[in-house]
């Protein structure tokens, strides 16, 4: 199962263009709203999130999946729920993804130690142990870990996230059948 965080302040594009795209692909993902079930973007957009933080239960755990936005990530770093599914995501060898901001939590973690890693500009300092890519890299993954830059990469970001939980070919279908040239 993958699970995508949603708190108040969420980066909307970063949340709904990958949910989009993985649900495309088949995966099942549950989107958890942190506080409710009715959860208000950055931007004014208001989602409904599938479950609410206090009655998700987690099993089997493929993905961990945190968007960004203001102030979206400092809530999902509030968040008991969130760490507790960081924490089972690591004990069960699953994927943890995220973007712009997000991957500041897991910095703060020291889960980012040594791996390749990427955000928005002007977070790098809270990716504690990280090995930071230049700015031309938009999509960074070590391992079970996908960190990505922001808003203008989100379709690249969930592709990625399609690629490592489906296959090269089913990202590269959506692709093409998402992208014109």
């Amino acid at each position: 199962m993958v699970y995508m965080f949603l708190a108040e302040g969420f980066e909307e594009v970063e949340a709904l263009a990958p949910l989009d795209l993985l649900r495309r692909a088949g995966v099942e993902v549950t989107t958890v709203g942190i506080g409710g079930d009715s959860i208000t973007g950055s931007h004014g957009i208001t989602v409904k999130a599938d479950v609410k933080d206090k009655k998700v239960k987690f099993e089997n755990i493929d993905m961990v999946i945190l968007p960004g936005g203001m102030p979206g990530t400092k809530n999902l770093d509030a968040s008991t729920v969130v760490h507790k599914a960081l924490d089972l995501a690591k004990e069960q060898d699953a994927y943890v993804a995220a973007i712009c901001a997000a991957p500041m939590i897991l910095g703060k973690r020291g889960d980012l130690k040594d791996k390749d890693a990427v955000c928005y500009p002007g977070f790098e300092e809270y990716l504690e142990g990280a090995k930071l890519h230049p700015r031309e890299v938009t999509v960074a993954i070590h391992g079970k870990t996908v960190t990505a830059r922001g808003m203008g990469v989100a379709v690249e970001f969930g592709l990625e996230l399609v690629a490592a939980l489906c296959g090269k070919e089913k990202a590269d279908e959506l692709r093409t059948a998402t992208i014109t040239d």
